[in-house]
């Protein structure tokens, strides 16, 4: 009997040990630098003065109100965004529409524009000295320098994040199993709770994620819509500027690791999420 002839694998790439080596310590030195040092300076300026000192600042009035601004605006806004992610991911791969390309495009608008200049936008339409703006200020509704304004611009800065990770998944699944089940007698909204929502349900959990991550750090629109008023509209990060401005470093860098802190709580979610459904997760091209 001859025998078989042996394989052998080939390696990913063919570049040298010593090639490989130096590009793995150049990414892990750039991620020394832009990631690991900031946060360790953060926690350390927090902690300079001892933990007393770092929790006396966070019961300072001011800060309890920009971080339970900063929760209120997330939490309206990712829900919003939640919906209107699916409603738009829905319409584009599931219908053909006049202006599906222009809705497309505009999904990608607030990657594009400047948070700055969206600022400006909703402080144009909705400011005192527009009709609209001065209509609604007049009726006791302010938009600008009030939590609407701030959650407006939230929801713009935030918007795509949602729809476009539903886009790419909903448009490889196709339409087949919708219109099956529609041909077997399902109406649209049983369709779309016993067939497509589980169908996306991963994608959509990450996308909340990453746009809740968003939504609490947001800075430039925010910080243009709202008037940047201590204690009333200033969120965060705005609160954290004012700070160190004034050379309060350390309730400054306390309120920043706070901040941080949220933001490792959504990694650490995202991480038990790749983990825990890897599967699932690899389906939607996410590593």
């Amino acid at each position: 009997m001859s025998e078989l002839p042996q394989t052998h694998h080939m390696p990913a790439t063919s570049e040298r040990a010593w090639v490989r080596n130096t590009l793995i310590m150049i990414a892990v030195a750039g991620l020394a630098v832009l990631v690991a040092a900031p946060l360790i300076i953060v926690f350390t300026e927090a902690l300079r003065d001892g933990w007393a000192a770092a929790i006396a600042s966070l019961s300072n009035p001011d800060a309890r109100s920009a971080i339970r601004l900063t929760l209120t605006v997330a939490a309206i806004t990712v829900p919003l965004n939640a919906v209107f992610g699916v409603a738009a991911a829905w319409a584009i791969t599931k219908f053909d529409f006049p202006g599906k390309a222009l809705l497309l495009t505009l999904i990608d608008l607030p990657f594009s524009v400047s948070p700055v200049v969206a600022g400006l936008c909703i402080v144009l339409l909705f400011g005192a000295n527009s009709t609209l703006g001065g209509w609604l200020v007049a009726q006791g509704h302010p938009v600008v320098f009030a939590l609407p304004g701030i959650v407006l611009a939230t929801l713009f800065i935030t918007f795509p994040f949602v729809a476009r990770e539903l886009i790419p998944l909903m448009i490889e699944q196709g339409r087949t199993e919708e219109e099956a089940a529609l041909t077997l007698g399902a109406t649209g909204l049983r369709t779309f709770l016993t067939v497509t929502l589980p169908n996306i349900r991963w994608a959509l959990l990450y996308g909340v994620l990453l746009c809740n991550a968003r939504a609490m750090g947001e800075f430039g629109a925010v910080a243009v819509v709202s008037g940047k008023i201590r204690g009333q509209t200033a969120t965060m990060p705005i609160t954290i500027e004012m700070l160190y401005n004034e050379y309060l470093s350390v309730a400054a860098f306390t309120l920043a690791a706070v901040l941080t802190l949220l933001a490792l709580v959504t990694l650490a979610l995202k991480t038990l999420l790749e983990r825990r459904f890897a599967a699932q997760l690899a389906a939607l091209g996410h590593p």
